[in-house]
């Protein structure tokens, strides 16, 4: 029976590590069979394509690291596509001490919830914490902590219509690091955010 326990705990850990990680589908296949197929199916009616998915997950990042405070700098990650959705990325370059990282998590789980998304699952490791959300349209929006403490910020769009994506046009609020992949571990030291940080 321990032992059973012990694999449901593992397999559970893993759904919600890979509802995070952005892979070609990233996390709208994990939206839709959560009960989301009326919400995927509106979007597709509208005839939102990928282009214009791209733009409104921009806009739902643009909105929660505008609410972060004090403010954090933050670079784009790399944008994926997979045959009908898009995922785009953003990585904080604040450091975000461990001390930190449950107020950062608090404010955006707090926005999020005042924009009306589900929290579908947090993860509250106390060196890799995350947060995972969903709107009614289907898109999914999530922030975790990875290695050496930094932050990210991804949004999956639900199945839209195939087309061509473009890069975002949000300007990030320090170096673009155009070309450079991976980006560099968290550099920027905030006398808030970088408390106890060594």
């Amino acid at each position: 029976m321990k032992r059973r326990l012990q694999i449901v705990a593992a397999a559970l850990a893993f759904g919600f590590a890979l509802s995070g990680c952005g892979n070609g589908s990233g996390q709208s296949s994990g939206s839709a069979s959560a009960g989301t197929t009326k919400s995927t199916k509106s979007t597709k009616e509208s005839g939102m394509d990928m282009q214009e998915a791209a733009e409104r997950s921009d806009g739902m990042l643009d909105a929660v690291l505008k609410e972060i405070d004090p403010e954090v700098q933050w670079a784009h990650g790399p944008t994926t596509t997979g045959s009908c959705d898009v995922t785009r990325r953003r990585t904080v370059m604040t450091i975000v001490s461990a001390e930190r990282r449950q107020s950062f998590l608090d404010q955006v789980e707090k926005f999020w919830r005042k924009s009306d998304y589900r929290i579908k699952a947090k993860n509250n490791d106390k060196e890799f914490p995350a947060v995972y959300a969903q709107t009614k349209a289907g898109f999914g929006i999530s922030v975790s902590f990875r290695g050496k403490g930094q932050a990210f910020f991804e949004a999956d769009s639900p199945c839209v219509k195939e087309s061509k994506v473009a890069d975002s046009t949000s300007k990030p609020n320090g170096p673009a690091y155009e070309g450079v992949y991976p980006l560099p571990r968290p550099n920027v030291h905030s006398d808030y955010w970088s408390t106890g940080a060594s």
